[in-house]
């Protein structure tokens, strides 16, 4: 007889849905949640080797970048590891194991969302 137990799998959860920074500048004033969830994302790019870092993801080739491809911008790869992680908490940067490498991918749609939040209406338009 066996002692060997059955276990259940689990699905994957779903990812949740990335929820849009910020409504446009020109259309109401921010509330108090969404200018704190936007300036998490301004603060995160405000750091010049952040910005650098999502700088060689966003313009890497087919849009995502293993760790082992841009922690070459001037320090170390725990500060590299930091500073990636501030991305991500910033939802700015998604990330996926495989194997021993993290690739890296912009979050397309908090870009888009933030690129929409800057964009004024031109005058007489």
């Amino acid at each position: 007889m066996s002692n060997t137990k059955v276990l259940p799998l689990l699905e994957p959860e779903a990812p949740a849905a990335e929820a849009p920074c910020c409504p446009p500048l020109a259309e109401r004033p921010f509330t108090a949640e969404e200018a704190e969830r936007t300036a998490k994302m301004f603060k995160a790019l405000g750091d010049p080797v952040r910005l650098r870092l999502f700088s060689l993801v966003a313009s890497h080739e087919g849009g995502e970048a293993c760790v082992c491809d841009i922690s070459d911008v001037g320090v170390s790869q725990p500060t590299v590891s930091h500073h990636l992680k501030k991305l991500r908490e910033a939802g700015l940067l998604t990330s996926e194991r495989r194997g021993t490498w993290v690739y890296y991918k912009v979050a397309p749609s908090v870009v888009a969302a933030m690129g929409q939040m800057l964009a004024l209406p031109r005058a007489g338009a």
